[in-house]
């Protein structure tokens, strides 16, 4: 085996499909983001999602995950995974009953090695939704994405907010029949 490489791939990620379908909206403010989560929450293929969050710091995609996993019956703390790199979170009873979900933050993600030392693979193979922040330093690492979720600031002319509650954009890009469904969900 070449230094620094594994044969067979560890995981590999698929070549990026294009969208499937599309869907764009804006968040006015905190209710919208959570209005959103639940929307998604209600959709039983979530239950088995691959969702990707992009989007600057500070633009609420930690925001929107404490909305969506406590939408899921999910109870307690739920804290950002910026340094752990990933966060397991269970939700006993919900709306599709027991679930198991994973919220991975690979910010400071930087040796290929730490997927397989951290058991990435095994947790992306495994039952239950995985809610990715900051995919791209995972590249070719992580394997087919079901959703893509962008998050970003409305660009409004003269606003001179702080961004704690302004209003966002919002995308969200399906790239298997699962995202599919995650999409229907969101239509009015």
């Amino acid at each position: 085996m070449e230094s620094g490489s594994h044969l067979p791939p560890i995981v590999g990620t698929p070549a990026p499909a294009e969208p499937l379908a599309r869907w764009d909206g804006r968040w006015a403010d905190e209710a919208g983001t959570a209005a959103f989560a639940q929307r998604l929450a209600a959709c039983p293929a979530i239950t088995r999602a691959t969702i990707t969050l992009a989007g600057d710091l500070g633009a609420g995609k930690t925001t929107f995950v404490r909305h969506l996993l406590r939408a899921l019956g999910v109870t307690g703390r739920i804290k950002s995974p910026t340094y752990a790199v990933v966060e397991p979170h269970r939700a006993e009873a919900g709306p599709h009953g027991p679930l198991s979900a994973w919220h991975f933050d690979f910010y400071r993600f930087g040796d290929p090695r730490e997927w397989e030392d951290a058991g990435f693979r095994e947790l992306f193979a495994s039952a239950g939704l995985k809610l990715v922040e900051w995919p791209e330093r995972a590249a070719g690492l992580m394997p087919a994405v079901d959703a893509a979720l962008d998050i970003g600031p409305e660009e409004t002319p003269g606003d001179e907010s702080d961004g704690t509650d302004a209003p966002r954009r919002v995308t969200m890009q399906a790239f298997t029949d699962t995202g599919r469904q995650l999409l229907a969900a969101l239509a009015p």
